[in-house]
């Protein structure tokens, strides 16, 4: 069952959440690869997804965004709400299933050239290195290297607050170079779970972790999070 968007943000105020409490890493409960092998949904204006984002250290909320088809082109523009936060950073992709512009990252990111979004074949057994280089908003000018190896690991069904879903479930792998010469070594590491069916991913982990040049021991973690979705149109 799809919650609605008002029902499901009166229930995140009205429950109850624990302080301190970490989260635990999702699972979804492996099944075979479907025959035939789903097909994508395919974009239209006015498709929504709306996710609640929490902190995975700590289990607290941190928010809850709508992605909304707005324009269909060369490009495809996808506008982002926070409940909280109001209007944020857009999306863009070309064709669908590329990321063009990423505002994932805490900070947007744009990709010279853009790269694939999901595995662009549907089986577990799929894998590529993409290499780019990005740009952050605002300073076009400046690039910096950009290497992402995914791979799909297995069809799962995973159980989200919209509902339980056939996913396909892959993992990011990331070494970039940060616009911060301090920072070294810079490594993030995605899972998540497509679901053709509504065109998205219906469930995301990311974490990550660099080095400070010059210094030596373990590298400095920065804050994991957890995306789910909680409805969509």
């Amino acid at each position: 069952m799809k919650l609605s968007r008002r029902t499901f943000i009166t229930s995140v105020a009205l429950t109850p959440v624990a302080c301190g409490v970490p989260l635990g890493y999702q699972r979804g409960t492996p099944v075979t690869q479907p025959q035939p092998t789903p097909s994508v949904r395919t974009p239209q204006v006015g498709q929504e997804w709306t996710y609640i984002q929490r902190n995975v250290f700590d289990g607290k909320t941190l928010g809850l965004t709508t992605d909304r088809v707005a324009s269909i082109g060369s490009t495809i523009v996808i506008d982002r709400t926070d409940v909280g936060l109001g209007n944020l950073s857009k999306e863009v992709q070309g064709p669908w299933g590329t990321i063009i512009t990423d505002p994932h990252w805490g900070r947007t990111v744009t990709f010279s050239p853009s790269i694939a979004l999901w595995p662009q074949e549907l089986t577990p057994s799929w894998s590529k290195q993409f290499i780019t280089k990005y740009a952050l908003a605002g300073y076009p000018g400046s690039l910096y290297n950009w290497q992402e190896y995914m791979s799909a690991h297995g069809w799962e069904q995973i159980t989200v607050p919209a509902g339980t879903f056939l996913t396909l479930r892959y993992q990011n792998l990331i070494n970039y170079e940060s616009d911060d010469d301090n920072k070294t070594n810079c490594i993030r590491k995605e899972t998540l779970w497509f679901a053709p069916s509504i065109g998205r991913w219906v469930a995301r982990e990311s974490s990550g972790s660099y080095m400070i040049q010059g210094q030596v021991g373990v590298p400095i973690l920065e804050d994991s999070y957890q995306w789910q979705l909680t409805s969509y149109k």
